[in-house]
């Protein structure tokens, strides 16, 4: 220790060559192990210690955990424990790790496969939102030290033949090592992974890397690519052609992270929808999202499966968006999100600043490229006249993809002449933020989705002369902010709080439509509180387009009991 002090630096040389001392592949990679196991799974950790384990059996459970932990590791890295060319790989894995727990700490999310969908889906804005000093320094406290001695450590050369006898015997050892320890310990892991699914989704990075591969490859291992059609018998129903109708005019405006208990329409304490209730519009109050996320939700709502044979599907199928251009409809999708998830893959895109005027995008976007939801109204009508004439005239599906409420960013989803609750979280460290001044900051995001959507109905009302038009608007799932420790959503489904799941829907149909659809308004006011689905939206949208599909299934569309002489579309 004298030495130490009387030698500046000198610890830092010893450490130095300590760190480069030479070591085999494979001593690598059980170092590394055991260094993800300790030092990149508190969220493991802490997880395991809100089960209410006695001390004992957490001490147990711990223990099996952590070499469950280490064997995967060693037992994936076995495959890469070669003297060449490897040291990047196994510092991405660091990396990977790194990140995992951050967003594992912060966020309280696990990595399931639905997780690592999303992620793979994210895009350049989504990742701006979540960058900051706090994430820097704790992915860096990770990844420094294991990148020091990635760079200083020494492999010696060893002959190919040794090398792969080398790695099968490690590859035995770690699974031997993990069987045996599956069996000493069933007793305790059993139960505690059947009552908490979580933890196995916690386990970092072997979570990551599962869940990563099974998103990547389950799309195309596991269904055809072979594209099931469901536009067969699609057609226009006899509204369209009755004397003197008018063409069809409806915007589906597909919400974006709204809870249903946050509007102030279905009895929240705070008036975060002044604009919807001066419109009279039809809210339920009790309906239920397919998924957690963007990635799970959208295609789920716009297909004709339903929830549970969605997820169980072989193949994929056509959706609402193509059995209404099938029937003669003029279609568009209206992007101010990431993407369509698929759904609009077969029918006319475009996204809010394809085509704004250099006033407008300095009006209506920020300079990240990031666009409020009511850039989607401006040059709408331009937009609706580059359709097809002749589907026109018969009638046009409008579908708007909200920015919406998406986190953790929630104060930048709201213009600051709209915001009426202070003060609020202006960063995405959500747990850094007061309770109050994050719900305020999400309720902004409501109101300006409010008057998002007041605007929508007011720009259909000022073409009621020339159509016949309608509105409905469905959220894709909730969002957890900060009850039960929880933010933003993507939980598994079974796991996950109604407040990722028990989303808003709201319906605007003016008197002409409801009377080209036989529909009783005061039946549908009356019918409020019946509890929906998003597997209710396709066979509700078809019939209030009257397209006649052998898809549609008149027990799942919303508005049929409510027609006068209803005997299905299909």
């Amino acid at each position: 220790m004298a030495l130490l002090l009387a030698e500046p630096g000198g610890w830092l040389r010893r450490f130095d060559a300590w760190l480069a001392r030479p070591l085999t592949a494979q001593q690598i990679v059980l170092r590394l192990s055991l260094y993800l196991m300790l030092f990149a799974n508190a969220p493991l950790w802490l997880q395991l210690a809100r089960t209410g384990a006695s001390p004992g059996l957490y001490l147990r459970s711990a223990l099996a955990l952590a070499v469950l932990l280490v064997c995967g590791m060693v037992a994936i890295l076995a495959f890469t424990a070669w003297t060449r060319g490897m040291r990047l790989v196994w510092w991405l894995v660091v990396l990977v790790a790194a990140l995992a727990q951050y967003y594992m700490l912060v966020y309280s999310v696990v990595m399931d496969p639905g997780m690592a969908a999303n992620v793979l889906q994210t895009d350049v804005r989504e990742v701006a939102d979540l960058l900051g000093p706090r994430m820097l320094a704790l992915v860096l406290a990770v990844l420094a030290l294991p990148t020091w001695w990635l760079l200083r450590v020494r492999i010696p050369p060893m002959r190919p033949l040794a090398q792969v006898g080398r790695n099968l015997a490690l590859l035995a050892l770690a699974l031997a090592v993990a069987a045996a320890t599956i069996v000493v310990s069933s007793r305790e892991l059993a139960p505690l992974m059947r009552n908490h699914t979580q933890l196995r989704y916690l386990m970092n990075p072997l979570a990551s890397l599962y869940s990563t591969a099974f998103a990547v490859l389950e799309p195309h291992l596991m269904r055809s690519s072979e594209l099931v059609p469901m536009t067969e018998g699609a057609a226009l129903g006899a509204s369209h052609a009755a004397p003197g109708a008018k063409p069809l005019l409806f915007i589906l405006v597909v919400g974006e992270t709204a809870r249903a208990d946050h509007f102030g329409l279905n009895g929240y304490a705070r008036d975060t929808t002044p604009e919807l209730a001066r419109r009279e519009v039809l809210s339920w109050k009790s309906v239920y999202s397919c998924g957690t996320s963007t990635f799970a939700s959208l295609p789920c709502m716009f297909s004709p499966l339903g929830k549970q044979a969605f997820e169980s599907r072989k193949s994929e199928y056509e959706n609402l968006l193509d059995v209404a251009q099938a029937a003669g409809l003029a279609v568009l999708w209206l992007d101010n999100q990431s993407g369509c998830k698929g759904v609009c893959e077969r029918v006319p895109t475009a996204s809010t600043a394809d085509s704004l005027a250099p006033a407008q995008r300095a009006r209506l976007c920020e300079g990240s490229g990031e666009c409020r939801d009511t850039a989607m109204l401006a040059d709408l009508d331009e937009r609706l006249a580059a359709l097809a004439a002749d589907r026109r005239q018969r009638g046009t599906l409008l579908v708007l993809h909200q920015m919406g409420s998406h986190g953790p960013a929630y104060y930048k989803r709201s213009a600051p002449e709209v915001k009426r609750f202070l003060p609020e979280c202006r960063t995405e460290v959500l747990a850094n933020c007061a309770q109050q001044e994050l719900v305020n900051a999400y309720d902004n995001s409501i109101v300006a989705t409010d008057l998002f959507l007041g605007q929508t109905i007011d720009w259909l009302k000022a073409r009621a002369g020339r159509y016949d038009t309608g509105l409905l608007y469905l959220s894709d799932h909730g969002e957890s902010l900060g009850e039960y420790g929880l933010f933003l959503h993507g939980l598994p489904y079974s796991v996950a709080p109604d407040a990722q799941k028990h989303v808003p829907m709201v319906a605007w149909l003016e008197p002409a439509l409801l009377a080209r659809r036989s529909l009783d308004a005061a039946c549908l006011r009356a019918g409020l509180e019946a509890p929906l689905t998003h597997d209710h939206l396709y066979h509700t949208m078809l019939g209030v387009l009257d397209v006649r599909s052998p898809s549609y299934r008149q027990g799942l569309d919303a508005f049929a009991g409510c027609r006068a002489g209803a005997s299905g579309s299909g």
